[in-house]
């Protein structure tokens, strides 16, 4: 994860539901939730947010998203945490949207478009086969404002600051790398890809080999080994499921 998007104060205040000290426990002993993660919340606000209304300390997600991505993030409370590394190394699966015809310093929305370059000239073939030397086992740049760290400070901090970073290129394996709709500058895709890949270097990437620059714009996670998002919950509908189960158990 890169440095966080300014957040929206508006969506990351959620009523909390009164949880009972049985249903506490639950949550306590273990759980594992599977959120759909709502757009400007970093990974960190989603935890957060749910430690404070379950009123738990155990609890952790199997992998990041971005602040500008949406989708699905497992959630793992109290023993369950044990399986948080298991989560994480299975394969991930996202759609999303690349913008040709520039770039940017983070590879995405956070910052803004520039050097634009030419793209209307590309085919149709030209866009279809431009996945293909990204497909397999290949090695990949994280992108420059990320949250790995060297020598105990993430990228983006001394991105930020302007120092130089060298970076390491990291082995990943891409098993689809579809495009699902032309409508340029833009073109929606599908990936499929082994934990660690970063999609951003992979628009960035895209972008380069077809000539004319693209970032990623839109980034959704639509699944992570057998759970996809569709089994996910909003925050919403959550909070809303155990304020009812609380109101149940109370006989109101």
């Amino acid at each position: 994860m890169h440095h966080p998007a300014e957040n929206n104060g508006e969506e990351l205040r959620l009523p909390r539901p009164v949880i009972s000290e049985e249903n506490r426990k639950l949550f306590e002993e273990g759980k594992m939730l599977l959120i759909d993660k709502p757009m400007h919340w970093t990974s960190f606000d989603l935890v957060r947010k749910l430690r404070g209304m379950l009123r738990i300390k155990k609890i952790g997600h199997a992998g990041t998203l971005d602040p500008l991505a949406s989708g699905l993030m497992i959630i793992c409370t109290g023993k369950f945490t044990k399986r948080i590394n298991e989560f994480m190394a299975q394969e991930k699966e996202y759609t999303g949207t690349i913008t040709l015809g520039a770039v940017t310093p983070t590879y995405d929305l956070e910052s803004k478009p520039e050097n634009p370059q030419e793209y209307r000239h590309l085919t149709n073939d030209q866009i279809m086969n431009g996945t293909a030397p990204f497909l397999g086992d290949i090695l990949q740049y994280p992108p420059v404002f990320s949250a790995i760290k060297k020598a105990g400070t993430p990228l983006y901090e001394l991105a930020r600051r302007g120092d130089a970073v060298e970076l390491e290129a990291r082995p990943v394996h891409i098993a689809a790398f579809l495009i699902t709709r032309v409508a340029l500058p833009e073109l929606d895709f599908r990936v499929v890809c082994s934990t660690g890949t970063y999609i951003r270097s992979l628009a960035h990437d895209y972008g380069r080999a077809l000539g004319c620059g693209g970032y990623l714009s839109a980034l959704r996670r639509t699944r992570i080994g057998e759970y996809r998002v569709e089994q996910a919950q909003t925050m919403d509908e959550f909070v809303e499921q155990w304020r009812e189960k609380e109101v149940g158990d109370t006989g109101c």
